[in-house]
């Protein structure tokens, strides 16, 4: 559909793929011209939530024109145009026109939250053409409704996220039908979590509500439904008020057509933080006590408990859950049960009470039912527990986007299906993320598609903390439950980019994607909620801390670029969206940076550039703190007071300000030295090579606070300085380059010596400082003939994706997907349902071939950065061999536990998970690398083979040249962060 008299502000096209229009040749259908809007028709008698989303329409038509339309709910005696809004079997007249052959419900009618939109001539008595928007159900009618809405302009975040409506005087839709298809999940929605920011601003802005009441939800319920979502798992904290505290909660959900169930901890839609305590001091025992909430010591209690929501909300369009943890959120707590099979024991009681009560006070009508085997609750599952073949298997991910365990054949062929708890925001362990939005959605991609694959299209529920932040995760996840073939291995950006452009613009959409998908790269090396102290080294690889946060400064930029090119109706919009989680994610990095630098010159013995250090980072958390500010009561006047704070007090481990260190003031100068790969001095010789063309660093300081006189010389003319000498107070960064045109080829020793002296004769301390150099060249024909990736400084590196030759074999290959891990992409062994590949892997197992010229010889580690993907029932195994050797089988992470400091943990926060292996070189030259699936569904990042001068850090060192894939290792470079 097209807006007539749009800018090409906001383009006019639908997000879902799993809907098709035909083109028909015929005329636009105008909505508005010449003033006046075209009425809209709905049979009173339909569904609540077709009326009333019919009246979004009319809403929507006047946020576009200024317009509003009439809305009817009688068919008018004369119309020249109408649009006719009704859900099959619940409106006469879309009826009639099914029964006359007049409108197309192929594929739609008896399908599941199905929707043809088609325009018809002479619908009804009287009305010349008419609009017709109709659904196989009630739910099929609204998207259909928000569809058009969509379609003339109006973005499902309008009003969560200011974006704005482009006004238009006339407006009209294509003529062409269109119809949207049954989604791919039949349940699809969210879980408002850890929703303190939330309730804080539900509290200050949403009178009369008070900790997230009706006025929030229907909000929330709107934005769902134009997500095209039905589906919530309402807030649970005991600092928001819980959903049925208010009545009208539960019918207002019933009347937008949303189901509404409960979390993992709270059993047939009770729950428990708020709601044990008054229901246990009502039912106090015989002796006085309260009872507990344990269902080995309080079955009947806990029962009456459970019957008393049920019978309450049976007349509503509900959700389940079966089972039973511990309140808020912890253990089930089994007294008379101790072990593994006497908790499976009384799990099994559980379930069968549950069902009985349901049964008894919803009947027929409680459906879906689920059954949540979140943390200890899947280990009792494997062990036995008994789940009816008609309730929902809901599988949890581990808390960071990874899935636990996916059914097997038997599951999968269960009549109740499967479905997933996945979550794009967490609190707990091993560290939280609530504040931005920074799981990859090619990561989000690659899980969904994986859990797709193995049956798994009932039910998927998203965890998305406070709502605000998780725009565009949630969007892209909602958009794949609808359709979940949309996008292909390379086609996340491009989505990204499609919806970017929905909201600013399709000439801005491309530009906007990059940014985020280089926002999403920076958060996957580690999120900006995981950021502490001492992580990047700032004096290995260029300055490994430096080099990154130069990477959030270029980003940053270039954000505000496009925002500087936006209208200022859309300032609001992209701040929310783009530019505050840019800017946040950049600052959160940017004060840990200049503490780690503050540190080091401690230990360096630096004199003013150690309180410069440590300003520049307590300049940064005060920036911090001002542009969230900016949000929470400048951004769209002050609407969102609240709804940011990275340091939410419930929140454990955040970030927060890193501490720093200052010195007293010396009336003293005196000649420090610091060359990059050392931490003091210059002990370790600079490395350059003649294939990455490298460029290092010496940074020159002052011990003292008196003003230093400093200079540098180069022991060859080949050597290249960017400063040569000068007066500093605090320090210079000098960087040391090679001229590559004047080195003789081989291997030469060079130095760099820095000497300085004081202004003040009597207040000085003289010096001089050589910095070795060690430079190799083996001359502009050897790196023209090279093939492959080249050792240097002591190691290679590579790209996964940057392979030489992918092998398919035995029905499984690699396939790359772009957007996904450290770098540009990473490869992932596919089809995820792919048996193992036992026995060895180099006759039957797909392979990745890297082809890789080694200088040096011996026995060397090699380690393969996999993504931390995880099964609970399988292993995680990937192998790795050199030319013909023999093959070394590498096997992955144990289970998720929970617990700090153990494998898993240290994978998540880090992102990848390093596997090591040796490989022998027993002759210079150039080899091959062979990497090999053995389990389905590994993903590999990266690739480092130490030859003996790979120093510890925390990335992988920076892509080895390659004459394909990297032939200019500095291009791109930042030279040094800009002091904010």
């Amino acid at each position: 559909m097209t807006a007539v008299g749009a800018t090409p502000l906001l383009p006019a096209v639908l997000p879902a793929a799993a809907a098709r229009a035909a083109a028909d040749g015929r005329p636009d259908f105008p909505l508005v011209e010449g003033g006046a809007a075209v009425e809209v028709y709905v049979d009173a008698a339909d569904d609540p939530a077709v009326v009333r989303a019919a009246g979004d329409l009319q809403a929507d038509v006047e946020r576009v024109t200024g317009v509003r339309p009439v809305l009817r709910h009688t068919l008018p005696a004369r119309a020249a145009r109408l649009v006719l809004v009704g859900t099959l079997g619940s409106s006469p007249v879309i009826d009639r026109l099914v029964a006359r052959g007049r409108l197309d419900v192929s594929r739609v009618k008896g399908r599941w939250e199905a929707s043809v939109t088609q325009v018809v001539d002479r619908p009804a008595p009287g009305v010349d053409r008419a609009l017709v928007i109709a659904g196989s159900d009630r739910r099929g009618t609204v998207y259909g409704v928000y569809d058009t809405s969509e379609r003339i302009g109006v973005s499902p975040w309008y009003w969560w996220a200011d974006v704005p409506v482009e006004r238009l005087e006339t407006l009209s839709v294509p003529s062409a039908t269109f119809k949207r298809y049954e989604p791919s999940v039949r349940y699809r929605g969210i879980f408002i979590n850890d929703e303190q920011n939330l309730t804080t601003w539900s509290h200050r802005t949403q009178e009369p509500d008070k900790n997230i009441g009706p006025e929030t939800y229907k909000r929330v319920f709107e934005l769902l439904l134009r997500l095209k979502a039905n589906y919530l798992w309402p807030a649970m904290h005991p600092y928001s008020d819980f959903f049925n505290k208010y009545r009208e909660n539960p019918e207002l959900a019933d009347r937008y057509g949303i189901v509404v169930g409960s979390s993992h901890p709270e059993a047939l839609l009770r729950n428990g933080v708020h709601e044990w305590a008054p229901w246990a001091e009502e039912h106090r025992g015989a002796d006085g006590g309260l009872p507990v909430y344990d269902y080995t010591v309080n079955p009947g209690v806990i029962s009456d408990y459970w019957r008393a929501r049920a019978r309450e909300n049976a007349a509503y369009e509900s959700s389940w859950t079966i089972g039973m943890r511990g309140l808020h959120d912890s253990a089930l707590e089994t007294k008379n049960a101790t072990t593994i099979p006497e908790k499976v024991a009384v799990m099994n009681d559980i379930i069968a009470d549950q069902r009985r009560i349901l049964a008894e006070e919803v009947g027929t009508k409680a459906e879906p039912q689920i059954f949540i085997p979140y943390k200890e609750v899947l280990e009792l599952y494997n062990a036995g527990v008994r789940v009816p073949e008609d309730i929902t298997l809901i599988w949890p991910d581990d808390n960071h986007g990874n899935m636990r365990q996916l059914p097997n054949d038997a599951e999968r062929a269960r009549p109740g299906g499967n479905g997933i708890y996945y979550h794009l925001s967490y609190w707990g362990r091993p560290k939280s993320y609530l504040w931005l939005d920074t799981t990859q959605p090619a990561k989000v991609w690659q899980e969904l598609r994986r859990v797709y694959e193995h049956g798994v299209d009932r039910m998927w529920i998203f965890n998305v903390g406070d709502v605000k932040s998780i725009e565009t995760g949630l969007s892209f996840s909602m958009d794949m439950a609808w359709d979940v073939g949309r996008w292909g291995a390379d086609g996340v950006e491009g989505a990204l980019a499609e919806w970017s452009g929905r909201q600013f613009g399709q000439r801005h959409g491309r530009e906007i994607a990059a940014i985020r998908t280089e926002y999403y790269r920076l958060a996957a090396e580690k999120r900006p909620e995981f950021i502490d102290r001492g992580v990047f080294s700032p004096v290995h690889h260029g300055d490994e801390g430096g080099r990154r946060t130069a990477a959030y400064d270029r980003l940053l930029r270039r954000a505000r670029a496009v925002g500087a090119k936006l209208p200022e109706a859309y300032r609001d919009a992209y701040y929310e969206l783009v530019e505050y989680p840019v800017h946040g994610a950049y600052l959160m990095n940017l004060k840990y940076y200049w503490a780690d630098r503050n540190a080091l010159a401690v230990r360096q013995g630096r004199g003013a550039a150690t309180n410069r250090f440590a300003d520049l980072a307590e300049a940064a958390h005060a920036e911090e703190a001002a542009i969230t500010k900016r949000y929470n009561t400048e951004v769209a006047g002050g609407k969102w007071d609240g709804i940011v704070n990275p340091y939410p007090s419930q929140i454990p481990k955040a970030p927060g300000r890193p501490t720093v260190t200052r010195v007293a003031r010396r009336e003293t100068s005196g000649l420090g030295v610091a060359a990059e790969g050392n931490e003091t001095g210059a002990s370790r010789p600079l490395s350059f090579s003649s294939y990455t063309r490298d460029r290092r660093f010496v940074d020159v300081f002052n011990t003292g606070f008196l003003t230093l006189d400093w200079a540098a010389e180069a022991s060859h003319p080949w050597v290249r300085l960017s400063s040569r000498g000068g007066s500093l107070t605090e320090q210079t960064r000098v960087w040391v380059e090679v001229d590559w045109e004047r080195v003789p080829e081989g291997t030469h020793d060079a130095t760099v010596t820095v000497t300085g002296a004081g202004a003040e004769q009597d207040s000085v301390e003289q010096g001089s400082v050589e910095v070795p150099l060690r430079v190799v060249n083996d001359g502009a024909r050897a790196r023209g003939r090279a093939r492959g990736f080249v050792e240097a400084h002591g190691y290679v590196s590579i790209d996964a994706v940057h392979t030489d030759r992918r092998v398919a074999r035995g029905g499984a290959r690699w396939r790359v997907v772009r957007g996904l891990g450290r770098r540009t992409g990473a490869v992932e062994a596919v089809p995820s349902t792919a048996a193992p590949f036992d026995g060895d892997p180099a006759v039957r197992a797909p392979e990745l071939r890297y082809r890789v010229r080694f200088s040096s010889t011996g026995t060397f580690p090699v380690t393969v950065f996999r993504l931390p993907s995880l099964d609970e029932r399988g292993h995680r195994r990937v192998a790795v061999a050199l030319d013909d050797q023999p093959v070394t089988v590498l096997s992955g992470q144990a289970v998720a536990t929970g617990n700090r400091g153990d494998a898993w943990a240290r994978n998540v926060e880090d992102g990848v998970e390093r596997l090591t292996a040796t490989v022998t070189v027993a002759e210079p030259g150039e080899h091959v690398l062979r990497v090999f699936m053995v389990d389905p569904a590994i993903a590999v990042d990266q690739i480092v083979i130490d030859t003996g001068g790979l120093p510890m850090s925390y990335l992988a060192p920076p892509e080895s040249y390659h004459p394909v894939f990297n032939p200019d290792p500095l291009s791109g470079e930042a030279l040094e962060v800009p002091e904010r």
